[in-house]
Order: C-alpha cells, then structure tokens, then sequence
C-alpha cells in the first residue's frame, strides 16, 4: 500500500488548520505589520520544496509556503473584520518595546 498521498492530504488538512489560528492571533497581537514574516517564510518555504528531492517533504515544504504566502492576505482581511466588530478588537497592540518590557 502507498500512503504518499493520504500523509500529503493530512498534512495540508493539518497546515491549513494551524494557520487559520495563527492569523487571526498575530492580528489581534500585532496588527498587520508582521506580513513581511509570512512573505519571507513563504517564499523560503517554497524555494526549498523546489530544492527537495523527497515527494511528501517537497509536497509539504510548498503547501506550507502557499499557506504562508495565502496568509498575507488573510491577515490583511482579518483586520478588515474586526472593524467590522465580527471579531474582537484589542485596544493596544504590542510593538517591539512593549514585547520587550514583558520579558
């Protein structure tokens, strides 16, 4: 039996689930100022599934990079919705100074 395809298939079910969190929490957190970190990584993440011999790695590796890069855009329309008021909204974000002195 050949599992490439289902371990590929869990593997974006379980990427895509991650990261719908993950922007929703980094806008809340931080606004939209942390895109160019999902740009980055996605274009790191998707040049390496091209260097990857390895299928499921590979596979993987661009799937995580398509989300990365998807990301952007969502984080962008995630703000959109909490000035909607469909998701709340925190009065402070952090910055780099703010994360500084919690530490």
């Amino acid at each position: 039996m050949y599992f490439t395809g289902i371990i590929i298939a869990l593997s974006t079910f379980l990427i895509i689930g991650i990261f719908h969190p993950i922007v929703i929490k980094t806008e809340y957190y931080f606004g939209t100022r942390p895109w160019f970190l999902f740009l980055t990584f996605g274009i790191i993440s998707v040049i390496a599934s091209l260097c990857v011999e390895d299928i499921i790695a590979s596979s993987i590796l661009g799937v995580l990079g398509a989300s990365l890069l998807w990301s952007i855009g969502e984080l962008f329309e995630q703000k959109q919705r909490v000035a909607k008021g469909w998701f709340p909204k925190r009065k402070k974000k952090c910055s780099s100074e703010d994360a500084d002195r919690q530490r």
